[in-house]
């Protein structure tokens, strides 16, 4: 009986001479985006943020180096107010339209005649230029010869024309309506994707039971679509936070000072105060404030796919 004779193993293969490690081709290939990023984004970033403490005018050559002044110009003076007027607008552009939205995306999920004409419809302010729909509203807004004055006062709702930008009582509420005309749809969407994820075993189930449609939405519809409705909304937090043309458009931040925000604040302190060092130092804590609402969408997206 014949033993075959044991196979030799082979032996690793040689490494060739002037091969690239994984390692380094994948930073090769990287490298091009690394460029671009730091060209367009991380210099730049770095940059304004120096310059915040710095005291240089737009007109003027040169710069005086002032240390933490700036910032301490914003934090001692209008900062809180700002920041109060940034988090109304925020808050009312948030929630207005997701109440909207979301009651539009149930009607929508129910089957409704003609729903996909609707859904179309419904998305239209949502693709126009948010300059476009700034100054389609101003004129809805305007004092003389706006469309609300003629309906309200055709209705003997109000006996005069109200210069809806023009008091400081109602220059945020226009600015809100506004923004909630135009993000709505996206909002509406979004949730209507949710929506139609439901299985509709649990509805049917929860029926028999004998839950009425109010009782349904609670312990069925909402459990399911709220980490939709939690990253929506803290997407739409976010994007209203550093929101800026719907308020420049309609208000300037006006009447005296009473829609400001962060963004408008930087943009007239730099472009009409000249004053390019307190516009960045205001910006750099703007950023601060953004990167804590960045840290919490992360966690929560984190959590939603863990679970």
């Amino acid at each position: 009986m014949s033993t075959a004779a044991p196979r030799q193993k082979e032996p690793p293969p040689r490494r060739t001479e002037g091969r690239l490690s994984n390692g380094a081709f994948a930073l090769l290939l990287t490298a091009p985006g690394l460029a671009l990023f730091a060209a367009i984004i991380f210099y730049p970033l770095l940059s304004a943020l120096f310059t915040g403490f710095f005291q240089q005018d737009l007109r003027l050559p040169g710069r005086e180096f002032v240390g933490l002044d700036n910032f301490a110009y914003w934090l001692d003076g209008d900062f809180l107010t700002i920041l109060e007027q940034t988090l109304v607008f925020t808050a009312g552009a948030t929630l207005l339209p997701f109440v909207l939205g979301f009651a539009l995306a149930l009607a929508l999920n129910t089957g409704l005649k003609g729903s996909g004409f609707l859904r179309g419809l419904f998305l239209f302010p949502w693709v126009i230029p948010g300059v476009v729909v700034s100054f389609l509203w101003m004129w809805i807004f305007n004092a003389n010869y706006g469309v609300l004055n003629g309906v309200l006062v055709e209705a003997g709702i109000i006996d005069e024309s109200v210069a809806w930008l023009g008091r400081p009582g109602t220059a945020m509420l226009a600015v809100i309506v506004t923004k909630t005309w135009a993000s709505f749809p996206w909002m509406m969407v979004m949730l209507l994707a949710g929506l139609q994820t439901v299985p509709k075993e649990l509805h049917e189930a929860a029926s028999m039971d004998g839950a009425g449609s109010v009782r349904r939405f609670f312990a069925v519809t909402w459990p399911q679509v709220r980490g939709v409705a939690s990253i929506v909304l803290l997407l739409e937090f976010i994007w209203n936070f550093q929101h800026f043309d719907t308020i420049y458009v309609l208000t300037g931040g006006g009447p005296a000072g009473t829609t400001e925000t962060f963004a408008t604040a930087v943009y007239q302190t730099a472009f009409n105060g000249f004053d390019i060092g307190r516009a960045t130092a205001l910006g750099g804590l703007w950023m601060l404030l953004l990167l804590l609402l960045v840290a919490a969408y992360l966690r929560i997206t984190e959590r939603k796919g863990d679970v």
